[in-house]
This record gives structure tokens, C-alpha cells and sequence, in this order.
């Protein structure tokens, strides 16, 4: 076998590439940590559409020649150990050395060089089995699953709707934030589940959902085009493997700042004082804080105004947070709002991952209130707020431009909330529910100074 070239990485590096893939390291960090070059872990990645490669591995038996035994040939070879030698010392026959030496001899320089990378190169390539995908070899499965993924969309009567004019696909890994293309789009799993009920005779009609990602994602599969990657749902043109979404998180954000480490109380709304935050936002980069109460769900909104110099000009890479909803403008609405509630009503507040509250620890100093965060990808640890969030979008639908209210706007909205009675309060008002308390605690502070 003539050799093209230097060898590629053995397979055992890119199976530990992709171990380290699922363990949630990028790329080129994955790439690095098993020896080989950036660019050859981003060129990987891509060309697997993030994806872990299914490379087989070496039977356990020891059957066949390992990279270190190879290793060991080419040290006795470059010592002049004859062939029973070799074989003798490493624990084979002859006639497995003297194969090895004629068969995966490097040939490049014209003469027979016995090197164990291209040794191990040669093996593996002459080891493949590959296999015609089944999406390929059978048309009829084919047509099924594009038609499902991405077939017309049609009115009821059966005419084709085209949908909005839509932009060239650019292979991006993130949704484009513009038309996507109209399509039937059902998803992978819902094809492969549908085809044993659509053709319960034909076993040939079958087909694994994980198979279909693989005809999507992975270069030279040759089977489903990949740009109708953006007929999913998600429309990335890479799958995202799942440790790198869970190992998510922010800098700013301890262990001890986690919503593990809150009090009970916060979590059983025994005590009023306990808070939830988070930011709703509109268009224009335009937003509206929001601060709920557990116990009483009394509800406090931020005003955020675009500050001087929003809009003016381009933005700038890594500049100063003009919006309004940067992490110094929620910590100074937080502090201003919160600080005008009695002490006892300023106990812990909780918030989402989100980097406005990167200054936490400045806002803590400022008002007292201890500050704890959601896990990732977890709004029901906010539940209240959330809820709270889904009422406040009847006065500031989505698709708007928040910042065209008023501090009076956002005060009259908060009245408007606060004055609706709540089923979980006994059909009291948030505002009576607080009223209640505060004065509950001011008639015991008056009996324990009698």
C-alpha cells in the first residue's frame, strides 16, 4: 500500500477526543488535551457535526498487534533483530512479525521502513468496514423522511404555502435570527416512531432517529442535504453535546451563592422577605426588571432606561453596557427599589443565571439582601416570578419596545397587580397579604418593647 502522506492521528486520540467532547470541553480545549492540534479538533467536530464518531474498538482479546507492540518492533527492527527475534520478544509468531514488516512498511521514501505510526495507520485503514447508510441504499425511506422533515407546508384545502422569503443557508451553528424556511418539519424521533405505524408490513421502512441526525450533521453521508438542518427545530447546523450545556455557568457564581445553599424558609414561604428577579425584555435591546415577593407575591418593577449614548452609533466590541440592563444598571435599580421596604422584607433574593446580576456581592454591601441563583436551565426554581413574568406580558407584550414606559407607567402596572386577588392568598391582594404582615410585625415589636 503505496503511503499518501504523514499519517493521520491513530484512532485511540480520536476516540479520547470525543471522550473529552462529552465530558463538555470545546474543541480545540479536547484537542489539546489528547495531543493533537486546535484545528484539527475544530475540523473533527465540524466535519462529525458535533457528533461523536462510532470508531469500533479494539477487541480486548488481543487478537491483533497493538500500537505498542508495533512500538516495540520498530525499536528491535532500527536494532537489526531478526524476525524470531522480535517475535520472541514480544510475544507473537514469526509469521505475525514477518506479515506485519512486508504489509504496513512505510513506503514513502521508496525503500520498506518499518515506522509504528504509519504501521498502525495502514492497519486501521486496512481494518475498515464500511458501510452504505440506509437512507442512501433505500429511496423510497429516503423520500419518506425529506417529505416528514421537510416537505411543503399546505393550507387545508391542499395548496403549497411558501412562507416568507428566506436567506441563504451559511451553515451557522446558531438559529438565525430572521424567516427560516416554512416547512413540514417533523422531527427525527417523531419520523422514526411514525414509520412502523404508516408501514407496519414493510421492515424495510425503518430507520432510527439518531440515524437521521447522522444523515443531517455528519459530512459525506451523502444521503439528506445538510441544510435542512434548518427544518428542525433548533436549526443549528452542529448538535451541542449535553455536558457542555449543563457545565454552563457563570464566573461571577460560587457554590455558596447556588439556590442549595438558601434557607428553608425562603423555600417553604413561611417568612415574608424572601424575593425572586429577573429581567423581561422587548425590542430595541429594551428591558423591565421585575422583583416578586414568595410569601405575599407582592411584585416591585425596575425601570431600565437605555442610558446616554444608546443607539448613537455602532456598537462597540466589549464596551460599556448601554441598554440599561448591564450589571451596574440592575444593581443600582435593585438597591434604589429594594431599599425603600423595611428591613425585614429585605432577606434573600434569587435570580436566574443571568450576567446582569454579575455584581452581586457590590448589591449584597449595598442593601443586605443575601443573593442566591438557579441552577442552569432551571426557571421552576423561580416559579413565582415566572408566573408573575407571564402576567405582566397582558401590559408589556412581547415584540415591543419597553423602553417607551415611564417609571409612573411601570408603578401603575406593579398597582395593578398588587390590587388583584390571588387564589393562593385566599382571594386577598398581594398589597393586603404585606399590609397584613407588616403590621402583624409591628404590633409584636410594640408588645416586646411593653
Amino acid at each position: 500500500m503505496r503511503s499518501p502522506g504523514r499519517p493521520p492521528p491513530r484512532r485511540e486520540v480520536e476516540r479520547a477526543f470525543w471522550v473529552k467532547i462529552a465530558e463538555g470541553l470545546t474543541s480545540e480545549d479536547a484537542a489539546v488535551a489528547v495531543g493533537v492540534s486546535g484545528p484539527v479538533g475544530s475540523r473533527w467536530f465540524r466535519q462529525r457535526g458535533g457528533m461523536p464518531a462510532s470508531l469500533r474498538r479494539g477487541p480486548s482479546s488481543g487478537r491483533y498487534l497493538s500500537f505498542a507492540e508495533r512500538e516495540e518492533i520498530a525499536l528491535l527492527r532500527a536494532q537489526r533483530a531478526g524476525v524470531r527475534e522480535i517475535a520472541r520478544r514480544i510475544g507473537r509468531t514469526a509469521s505475525t512479525v514477518s506479515r506485519e514488516l512486508r504489509r504496513n512498511a512505510a513506503t514513502r521514501g521508496g525503500q520498506l521502513e518499518y515506522r509504528a505510526s504509519v504501521a498502525q495507520w495502514k492497519a486501521e485503514r486496512a481494518a475498515r468496514r464500511p458501510k452504505t447508510a440506509k437512507l442512501v441504499a433505500n429511496e423510497r425511506l429516503r423520500d419518506y423522511v425529506a417529505d416528514r422533515l421537510a416537505g411543503q407546508v399546505r393550507r387545508p384545502d391542499g395548496t403549497p404555502v411558501p412562507g416568507p422569503a428566506m436567506a441563504a443557508w451559511k451553515g451557522r451553528n446558531k438559529p438565525r435570527r430572521q424567516d427560516r424556511r416554512w416547512a413540514t418539519a417533523w422531527s427525527p424521533e417523531q419520523i422514526a416512531h411514525r414509520l412502523p405505524m404508516d408501514f407496519p408490513d414493510d421492515e424495510s421502512m425503518r430507520i432510527s432517529h439518531e440515524a437521521i441526525y447522522q444523515a443531517l450533521y455528519v459530512q459525506g453521508r451523502g444521503a439528506l442535504k445538510r441544510e435542512l438542518v434548518a427544518c428542525l427545530r433548533t436549526g443549528r447546523a452542529l448538535r451541542v453535546p449535553a455536558a457542555r450545556t449543563r457545565g454552563r455557568g457563570k464566573k461571577f457564581i460560587t457554590p455558596e451563592v447556588m439556590i442549595s445553599a438558601r434557607p428553608a424558609e425562603a423555600a417553604d414561604r413561611a417568612v415574608p422577605g424572601h424575593w425572586e428577579g429577573d429581567l423581561i425584555l422587548g425590542l430595541s435591546s429594551s428591558a423591565i426588571g421585575t422583583l416578586v415577593e414568595r410569601s405575599t407575591r407582592f411584585t416591585m418593577l425596575l425601570h431600565l432606561p437605555p442610558m446616554a449614548g444608546h443607539g448613537d452609533g455602532p456598537r462597540a466590541k466589549n464596551g460599556p453596557a448601554l441598554a440599561g440592563h448591564g450589571a451596574e444598571a440592575v444593581r443600582g435599580a435593585i438597591a434604589t427599589t429594594i431599599t425603600t421596604l423595611p428591613e425585614q422584607l429585605r432577606r434573600s433574593l434569587t435570580w436566574d443565571q443571568g450576567a446582569e446580576l454579575a455584581q452581586h456581592a457590590q448589591l449584597r454591601i449595598d442593601t443586605g439582601l443575601a443573593i442566591y441563583f438557579c441552577d442552569p436551565h432551571s426557571p421552576w426554581q423561580r416559579g413565582t416570578n415566572e408566573n408573575t413574568n407571564g402576567l405582566l406580558r397582558q401590559y408589556f407584550p412581547k415584540g415591543t419596545d419597553l423602553s417607551r414606559h415611564t417609571r409612573d407607567d411601570l408603578d401603575a402596572v406593579a398597582a395593578a397587580l398588587n390590587g388583584r386577588p390571588r387564589k393562593t392568598l385566599g382571594w386577598k391582594t398581594p398589597a393586603e397579604a404585606l399590609d397584613e404582615h407588616l403590621r402583624s410585625a409591628a404590633q409584636a415589636g410594640v408588645a416586646r418593647t411593653s
